[in-house]
Formats: structure tokens, sequence, C-alpha cells
């Protein structure tokens, strides 16, 4: 088996994080070992689709999601796929597998009101912590940036003199989202307090715990369900929220989709579509309640 080949390439060649390529390679050995339990096949390198289809039919049969069954068998494809690359199988037996439907899935974004609640009413301590956490909450917003991105920011990427921020993508992608006065001022008041702490390591990290260590992404989401959770019902209150909303609200306000796009780092356009279903049902509202048409059928 050319497995630990494909890890390598993934690694190396394809720049994914450490966290992606793992989740390829539990996904591939989950197959292995279905094949060796169920097949008795050892090599899974030559294995026909009817072998691949039962253990699709065994996922699905475990109670698994039909979103969780296509991404491991599109770590599977992939995999064929390398096969195929460096010349180890001639038919990739996943290239004519459709995936398994699924619902959509429909993220409620926040509301203008509840952003301006948490960032204007909302009382944050005058200390590091609460200076820290009004800045993480305010640069999701402003920016659309991704909890790993902002995990990962260094004091050198950000330039408050031309209130702009390097970003570190998917696949180590780089990309300059522009900063707001609002949000200069946040970085400018949380700055003396964050350079007043002895950290741990080498110090380049912008965002740290009150111990001196670079954040993690769990207690990203803490803080965001912290003070989110004083303002919204919503079920979901996450920092993948905070970018949903961001790109929302821009599209809301008449944001061209390219922009979105360029600011939030996707790759294609099909990625930033997913945001557009709030704001076509914002130019709904607007459409019925404009157009001479519109406001005779409300009449009625």
């Amino acid at each position: 088996m050319s497995i630990s080949k494909f890890v390598s390439y993934l690694r190396l060649e394809k720049n994914y994080s450490a966290h992606t390529v793992n989740a390829y390679e539990k996904d591939i050995l989950s197959f292995v070992a279905f094949c060796a339990d169920e097949h008795g096949l050892l090599d899974v390198d030559n294995a026909e689709y009817p072998v691949v289809r039962s253990w699709i039919v065994s996922l699905v049969n475990s109670g698994i999601s039909n979103r969780s069954v296509n991404r491991k068998v599109a770590s599977l494809k992939a995999y064929y796929k390398f096969l195929q690359q460096i010349g180890v199988v001639a038919v990739n037996p996943l290239a004519k597998h459709k995936a398994l439907k699924t619902a959509k899935k429909i993220e409620v974004p926040f509301s203008e009101e509840e952003m301006q609640a948490v960032l204007s009413q909302l009382p944050f301590a005058d200390d590091f912590e609460g200076r820290r956490d009004k800045l993480v909450i305010e640069l999701l917003y402003t920016t659309g940036i991704r909890r790993a991105e902002l995990v990962n920011i260094k004091i050198n990427d950000v330039d408050l003199g031309g209130r702009s921020l390097k970003v570190l993508g998917k696949r180590n992608k780089e990309r300059i989202v522009p900063l707001l006065l609002p949000t200069v001022e946040l970085f400018r008041s949380y700055m003396p307090l964050r350079d007043g702490l002895r950290t741990i390591g080498d110090g380049q990290f912008l965002f740290l715990t009150n111990t001196g260590n670079k954040i993690y992404e769990t207690l990203v989401y803490r803080i965001i369900n912290k003070y989110f959770r004083e303002v919204s019902s919503k079920v979901k209150r996450s920092p993948h929220i905070l970018r949903h909303t961001f790109a929302t609200h821009l599209l809301n306000k008449g944001a061209d989709l390219n922009s979105v796009k360029e600011l939030l780092g996707h790759s294609s356009l099909a990625s930033t579509q997913v945001y557009t279903h709030n704001s076509i049902a914002e130019l709904k509202k607007i459409h019925a309640s404009a157009h001479p048409r519109g406001k005779k059928s409300q009449g009625r």
C-alpha cells in the first residue's frame, strides 16, 4: 500500500494542514481495516468498486450522516487519484461514484442588532482578557477571517499605519485584509496590555492567554459563546457564524460577490455563494416593500 507516500504528498506538495492530513489518513485507514475484516483484503490499492460500495453501505448503516460518509469517500477517492498519478493503478474505482444526497446546511448569521449589542452595549472588563476578547470578536466580524487564521496571526502581520492585516489561509495562501478604524483603535488598546505579559516561547503571536501562551481554537469558541449567549438565542454561536455574518452583512449592503470572495480567501465563487441565501432573503423583503406590485400584494 502507498498510504505513507500519499500522506507525504498531502503534507509536502499540497501543503495541507496537519489536521487535514490526519483526517485523510484516518478515513483511508478505516477503509483498510474494513477490507481486512470483511473481505480478507490486505492490499487495498487494487480494491474494486463493489468492495468500496460495501464499505459505504456499512458506513450508512452505522448511522453516521451522509455528509460524513461523503467526506470519508472523498478522502478515499483522492487516494486512488494519487495512485493513478504515480502509476500504481490504471483506474480509480471511485471515478464514477456519485456523492450521497445531503440536506443543505443553512447557517443563521447574527443580525446587525445582535452585533451592535455585543460590541457597543455589553460591558467588557477593562483588563487584558476583556480587551483581548473584544478585539477577537471585532476582528472576526470586520474581516471575516477563519478561527485558525486568527489564532496564527503574528505581531508582524499587523500594519496599523496601513490599516491592513496579513493572513495565512488554507494551503498556506497569504492574503491582505483591510482593517476598519474601530478595529485599529481596539488593537491600540489591547497591545500595551498584551506586551506587558510574560510570554511563553518567542512571543511572536498576537493573541495570547493570560498565562502568555498562544491562544488556541477552543478558547476562541468559548469567547464567542460567552458574549453572544447574552444577546442571542441562536442555537449555534461560533467563530464560523461570525464569518458567515461578515459575508452576509456585506452582501446585504450591496457588496460585490467577487470582492467578498477575495476578502474571505475563497479559491472559487462557488464557496462564496453559500453565503448568499440570507442576502437574497433581504433582497426579497426590499423588493416586496419597494415595488408597487409588491405593496398591492401585501394589502390583500
